[in-house]
């Protein structure tokens, strides 16, 4: 059995973003047709009791109290989280770990290159790697999810580099291969595909999704210059690290033939129209078959 909690479903900034006047984001702060998302990020887990966190947003401690999966019981101080597993040092993927910085054990988890640039930031000393080990994950390789008392939790991750680029407080020392990742976490028979940013789908990809029960893919934005076309930056999605919903080669036409998995978009920006539940868009996407994720939503993997 595998349970997954989305703790967060939007993309940066998150829904609405602060100092967004933009439609969506006027929806979603007076609650008239769009819901209020915090910045993404889910958990899993074989038990329902011990859980691995993907990704440390800076809304994690907001997400932590609205999730009583991650609420501890028993003694003074603890928590149900066991490890957290980073897919990129992106700001809104790592600045939650400043959160979790209250000399609680638990493994922190990511590529190398990303535990290189929490290395380099002297803030996230705070996380003493005496009390918070950090573990470099190898592409490609299988890698036993164990609690923190080295017992097995049933669960085995495979991190694997996907097409996209070095964060933006990096972008001049250029990009690194692992500075992406997918993750991919099986119990040996069902198979979550984690996948929230990614620049471009490749075979590999393609194939990895076309084996998972559950994949979760990146849905920043529904076309590529949405945001241009917005006013709101001159960014392309190309430009930021992220194939665009409905472009051609995007999720919808390249996992077409995916017919195992359920689809889920997730890292959904807040230009993107998908948001507005009456939209054309957000119509269109689920009768691709799609789910547009929500914060607090909940799936659970079981074996036939």
């Amino acid at each position: 059995m595998i349970d997954v909690i989305v703790l967060g479903s939007a993309a940066g900034g998150g829904f609405p973003q602060w100092n967004s006047a933009a439609p969506g984001c006027v929806a979603a702060r007076t609650r008239q047709g769009a819901r209020p998302r915090t910045q993404a990020s889910i958990a899993v887990s074989a038990d329902g009791e011990h859980w691995f966190v993907l990704n440390a947003s800076p809304d994690l401690r907001q997400q932590i109290i609205e999730t009583p999966a991650l609420h501890h019981q028993g003694s003074l101080r603890g928590t149900p989280i066991q490890s957290v597993i980073l897919t990129c040092g992106e700001i809104d993927a790592i600045t939650g770990l400043l959160t979790l910085r209250e000399r609680e054990p638990f493994t922190l988890m990511g590529s190398e290159s990303t535990l290189d640039q929490l290395a380099a930031n002297p803030i996230f000393g705070a996380l003493d790697p005496a009390i918070v080990p950090r573990v470099t994950l190898k592409l490609d390789v299988p890698t036993a999810l164990n609690l923190k008392d080295g017992t097995p939790s049933g669960l085995t991750l495979t991190a694997f580099a996907v097409p996209g680029k070095a964060p933006l407080y990096a972008e001049a020392e250029g990009s690194r291969p692992d500075e992406t990742l997918g993750v991919s976490i099986t119990d040996g028979t069902q198979t979550v595909l984690f996948i929230p940013g990614c620049a471009h789908i490749t075979p590999d990809i393609i194939e990895r999704a076309s084996q998972a029960d559950l994949l979760f893919f990146d849905g920043t934005l529904w076309r590529d210059d949405e945001m241009i076309r917005a006013g709101l930056s001159p960014k392309t999605g190309q430009r930021m690290g992220h194939v665009s919903i409905r472009d051609s080669g995007g999720p919808v036409e390249s996992f077409a033939s995916c017919s195992k998995p359920r689809k889920v978009l997730i890292h959904i920006n807040n230009s993107n129209p998908v948001l507005m539940e009456d939209s054309p868009e957000h119509k269109d996407i689920e009768n691709a078959g799609w789910t547009v994720s929500e914060d607090g939503m909940t799936f659970r993997l079981e074996t036939p």
